[in-house]
């Protein structure tokens, strides 16, 4: 007997690493199972759930009682289901010019300070990516700093700058400026501001980590094939930073146009947005139909149009 064969004969090791790997694989796959799984589940418990039980009250009446709202399955005595369903809560908000007016009083504020973001958050983005390691750290550690603080303590604040004989029109009546307070306080302006300032960093934060990643070489070539530096900046830096500038305006606008406690604060009820229509519905009318047939209505507005643009970017995606 040869060596060779002696050795196929007594060594069984190929076999058993083959089902050691076998078995390394089915966990790891098994693992990968589990870490897909937990986000379903956190969207199930926490996004989905909650949205059916809003959608189960939008579809209900109202009723003087505790829960303010019928039951959407009744049984009778002989053991009959009953299912009541009515759509008069979404008729009654398309019928009423109130809440049309709140819906679009709410995207244009949303969408007006979404823009005054970009406009602001964009060069300060770029300023950031373009200055030392040093610097860099430093204005990023600046634009994260207002995070450490209570987002209710900064409204505050700038009810006290805004206010009539709050500091801005202190300091400008002791400079001659005016004579008389400009009122700034419980206006769409005091609304814009308090937005801009709250939701600037989502939009710079987002903007700088999509330009880290683009190649500084980029703009040096189009400057040796000739091009100024407008142009440059328009065909290709702000084409590549379109990603960043998509997260950072969804990051902006649609937490902004449910906004509650700025306009409350700043606007003194005088700004009507929907998270201010909302509130009314649920705590002083009591109306939990309406109020849920409005937020169902506002889901739409927001998650429709950011589907549809997710599903033409895939499609563009994939034809590349």
């Amino acid at each position: 007997m040869t060596e060779t064969s002696a050795l196929a004969v007594v060594d069984p090791a190929p076999p058993r690493l083959g089902a050691v790997s076998q078995l390394a694989r089915r966990m790891q796959a098994g693992w990968r199972s589990i870490v897909i799984f937990i986000p379903y589940v956190w969207l199930f418990v926490f996004f989905l759930l909650p949205f059916f039980i809003v959608a189960k009250i939008s579809v209900a009446e109202l009723k003087m009682a505790s829960p303010p709202y019928t039951d959407l399955i009744k049984w009778a005595e002989d053991g009959i289901m009953t299912i009541r369903i009515t759509f008069e809560n979404f008729t009654y908000i398309f019928e009423d010019d109130l809440y049309s007016k709140t819906y679009i009083n709410s995207l244009k504020i949303s969408s007006i300070s979404t823009i005054l973001c970009l406009l602001i958050g964009y060069p300060i983005a770029y300023g950031i990516i373009r200055s030392g390691p040093v610097a860099r750290r430093l204005l990023l550690f600046a634009i994260i700093l207002p995070f450490w603080t209570s987002f209710l303590l900064r409204v505050y604040a700038w009810m006290g700058l805004l206010a009539d004989r709050g500091t801005i029109n202190n300091v400008l009546i002791w400079l001659g400026l005016i004579d008389e307070p400009i009122r700034m306080l419980y206006s769409e302006f005091a609304v814009y501001i308090g937005i801009v300032y709250t939701y600037l960093p989502f939009m710079i934060l987002p903007l700088y980590a999509n330009m880290e990643k683009l190649d500084a070489t980029l703009n040096e070539v189009a400057a040796d094939l000739g091009s100024r530096p407008m142009n440059t900046f328009f065909k290709v830096t702000l084409p590549l930073t379109m990603p960043g500038i998509i997260a950072g305006s969804l990051l902006v606008f649609i937490p902004a146009t449910g906004e509650y406690v700025i306009p409350d604060l700043l606007g003194g009820g005088n700004v009507l947005m929907i998270g201010r229509l909302l509130f009314n519905e649920f705590n002083q009318n009591v109306d939990w139909p309406t109020a849920s047939a409005v937020a169902i209505v506002l889901l739409f507005l927001l998650v429709l149009p950011m589907t549809i643009y997710q599903y033409y970017q895939g499609k563009a995606m994939e034809d590349q």
